[in-house]
């Protein structure tokens, strides 16, 4: 049943599942909680409590927020963990990747840990030879670019075609749901607002986190050249020895998507690390 938590007059969706150390699950820009429909359930039956997010502007939680920054979504991360009940781990993926890195380094004492999936977590460079180079990065950054001037549906589903270099089983009828729901008056214009925000902020954040932090990034990811690079660089803007870098072969940029299996692999010793004393 879908829960809905009260902020500063918006509402933020999230459903609740399974018994156990907390778990928060925060999707990326243009999607929902239901991103997470093959992880949710999988973390749920090793023992976890699952709190499946929908962040600001998003799925079915509410229009009309003052921002969309990464800041502004790790408020809301944090406002969730203390009205569950913390310590938790925040699963980001892309921009709220970003947003776990500020959540955990603004309320150590309520976050334990941090995934970041395919994150967008420092500054980013325009990178004239990769897009020479690659081509999965220069048909990703294309679309990217024209949903941000145009913001015209197809572009970004142009742009998940790319992203998700093998589809899933439900591919057609997830896609259907996600342009639905796109379709509804503001939603394209809160994706249009987040493709705009830099992750900056997260960035002058990752110095300042004091928790263990777990970087997976697929290698098949449009939205880098080299997306093994980009998680080096991240693990080396935190502190010495706190990060650890994962990344999934030809998986693009929603590895829990099309890779479930690969990321439940690799979250769960983390989880299992994290939370053991939290």
């Amino acid at each position: 049943m879908t829960e809905h938590l009260d902020i500063a007059g918006n509402t933020i969706a999230y459903d609740v599942a399974g018994q156990g150390p907390l778990v928060v699950l925060a999707h990326g820009i243009g999607d929902s909680r239901h991103s997470y429909r093959f992880l949710a359930p999988a973390l749920a039956a090793e023992g976890y409590r699952v709190a499946n997010v929908d962040i600001r502007g998003c799925g079915d939680s509410s229009l009309g927020w003052d921002g969309y920054s990464r800041t502004d979504i790790a408020g809301d991360l944090v406002a969730v963990v203390r009205h569950l009940g913390g310590p938790a781990v925040i699963i980001g993926q892309s921009i709220s990747g970003g947003a776990a890195t500020i959540a955990a380094a603004t309320a150590p004492e309520v976050i334990a840990g941090i995934v970041e999936l395919a994150p967008f977590t420092r500054a980013q460079s325009f990178d004239l030879g990769g897009l020479v180079r690659v081509k999965r990065f220069r048909a990703g950054y294309t679309q990217m670019a024209l949903v941000i001037m145009r913001g015209k549906l197809g572009n970004w589903t142009k742009y998940l075609d790319v992203a998700l270099p093998t589809k899933p089983a439900d591919w057609g009828s997830e896609l259907a749901r996600i342009e639905a729901k796109l379709s509804e008056p503001g939603r394209m214009e809160v994706l249009r607002a987040m493709c705009k925000t830099s992750p900056t902020d997260a960035g002058e954040q990752l110095a300042g986190v004091k928790c263990p932090v777990l970087i997976i990034e697929g290698s098949a990811d449009p939205d880098w050249a080299d997306p093994r690079a980009e998680g080096e660089k991240i693990i080396a803007d935190l502190p010495r020895d706190l990060g650890e870098l994962a990344v999934i072969t030809d998986a693009g940029h929603y590895p829990h998507v099309q890779m479930p299996d690969q990321v439940l692999a690799l979250t769960l010793p983390f989880l299992d690390r994290t939370l053991a004393h939290a």
